[in-house]
């Protein structure tokens, strides 16, 4: 005949078989993703049709040494950057937390009691002292996840931690963009100011050839004066853009969050720049929706919202909790690892709700209009995506024909300064047809740099707007979440 199995082995299967199904069904809706609320190409892409931007930003601004040493200071000492990183690490523990929820707690635990009983109220007529002492492992109040609950509150965890991660790179890509775009501006207002220089020495050298030609009784006053206030206007022009470059190099060492090394590479002209940077096709919008680390967070916040509603649905199925405990328990210390001493506990519980006041109703109202609003924002990501694409594209079509216009503009100014001029010391033109001449060379140099510096930075933005400056050697998104789910 088979032995009966003992109470100890029936109460360890229960346990067994209540934790084996406590992986319960998901109340969370199937998660869909929205259809892109934009166009399937942009109004202005030509050129052949690309997948994501493939180069890194090493590859990317990988002609100028002095820039690509510049962000990879940023990226080391930028203290956004920083905080980011260290919201990720937060929020990552956060998950770990909501993580170990789907686990039972398992504590080693030991007590002792004794209890005197008075002669008055004892059973015998006798004082007694009466003693107990337990030691085992202890399973405290774990939630049968029968309905969902706990999972959906971790995968709302683990969403909120993907997009703060997605926040990161967001903030990484934005940097290396800015770094970039300000060390353009700081080079456009060196180049600026040496254009400036270039004219200030030549009104100074006009004033003192037509000082001397009045004192010679040649020239008259008006020419003087002239010169003079041309001169002064000129020197003030470079005193602005003296101020406006210290005010470059401050905002590029906050970028970058300390000093720039005496060290670094020399520095290049923008018209080396153009030669260095090439141009990116554009790729299809729907490709926006898989490298823009912005969309990417918006499209986890979302998830988040989708599971967070099965946990609120949960709320509404009866709540299954179990305590257990199994060890050894005895009246003398001495014999507590005794044969004949073990001990075990059982004890689940349900709670099942009947009336909240319609707390559960609000909370799931609430869960599904949280899911709408990141809809709403998932879909706003998007459209922000497209639009800043699209703009850098529509730049792209013209600005090149400024640069070439401002250019061609630069020379023509050239030759008439220079005619100009020999016409005056001809004696055929008055010094004001000199001046007309320098003040519209000054102005095509330094709307030639600012064609040249637009161009470049819009290049730069579409290269960011792409989802480019990434390093592609680091965990994807998609490798993040299959490891963090093989980890539970």
């Amino acid at each position: 005949m088979p032995a009966k199995p003992s109470n100890a082995r029936v109460g360890a299967a229960l346990l067994v078989a209540a934790l084996l199904g406590s992986a319960g069904c998901s109340l969370a809706p199937k998660y869909q993703r929205p259809a892109a609320p934009v166009a399937e190409s942009y109004p202005e892409a030509t050129g052949p049709i690309s997948p994501a931007v493939e180069l890194s930003w090493q590859q990317f601004f990988g002609g100028d040494a002095r820039l690509r040493a510049i962000i990879a200071l940023a990226l080391e000492n930028n203290r956004d950057l920083h905080a980011a990183a260290l919201n990720v690490e937060r929020v990552r523990a956060l998950y770990r937390i909501q993580r170990a929820a789907t686990f039972p707690d398992i504590a080693a635990t030991g007590d002792g009691t004794r209890r005197q009983t008075p002669a008055s109220l004892s059973p015998t007529g006798e004082r007694s002292i009466d003693s107990t002492y337990q030691v085992g492992l202890s399973i405290p109040a774990y939630e049968l996840d029968f309905f969902g609950r706990v999972a959906s509150l971790r995968d709302t965890a683990l969403q909120q931690y993907l997009a703060t991660e997605q926040a990161h790179r967001s903030a990484h890509i934005a940097l290396i963009s800015a770094v970039a775009r300000q060390y353009l501006n700081l080079l456009a207002t060196e180049e600026r100011l040496d254009l400036a220089q270039q004219i200030l020495a030549a009104a100074e050298r006009s004033y003192a050839l037509n000082h001397q030609s009045f004192e010679a009784g040649i020239a008259s006053e008006i020419d003087l004066r002239t010169a003079e206030a041309q001169r002064e206007a000129v020197r003030a022009s470079v005193a602005e853009i003296e101020q406006a470059r210290d005010l470059a190099y401050n905002a590029l060492v906050l970028l970058v969050g300390a000093p720039l090394p005496a060290t670094l590479p020399a520095a290049g002209t923008l018209a080396s720049q153009e030669a260095l940077i090439e141009d990116l096709p554009a790729g299809l919008p729907s490709e926006l929706l898989t490298r823009r680390p912005d969309i990417l967070a918006a499209e986890h916040n979302l998830r988040a919202a989708n599971a967070n509603i099965g946990a609120a649905r949960a709320a509404f199925f009866p709540s299954v909790r179990l305590t257990a405990f199994g060890g050894s328990a005895s009246p003398e210390l001495s014999d507590l690892f005794e044969g004949g001493t073990k001990a075990w506990t059982f004890a689940p519980s349900i709670a099942l709700p009947i009336f909240a006041g319609g707390r559960n109703r609000a909370q799931l109202d609430v869960a599904k209009l949280a899911q709408r609003i990141e809809i709403t924002n998932y879909e706003k990501a998007i459209q922000t995506a497209f639009r800043e694409v699209a703009d850098a594209l529509a730049v792209a079509k013209t600005i090149g024909t400024q640069v070439d216009a401002q250019a061609a503009r630069v020379t023509a100014a050239t030759r008439r300064y220079e005619l100009s001029q020999a016409r005056y010391r001809a004696g055929v033109d008055s010094y004001l047809a000199v001046l007309l001449a320098q003040q519209e060379l000054f102005t095509a140099q330094q709307q030639l740099v600012a064609a040249r510096l637009a161009r470049l930075s819009n290049l730069t933005g579409l290269y960011a707007a792409l989802g480019g400056g990434w390093d592609d050697s680091s965990e994807t998104p998609a490798q993040t979440a299959a490891r963090l789910s093989a980890a539970r």
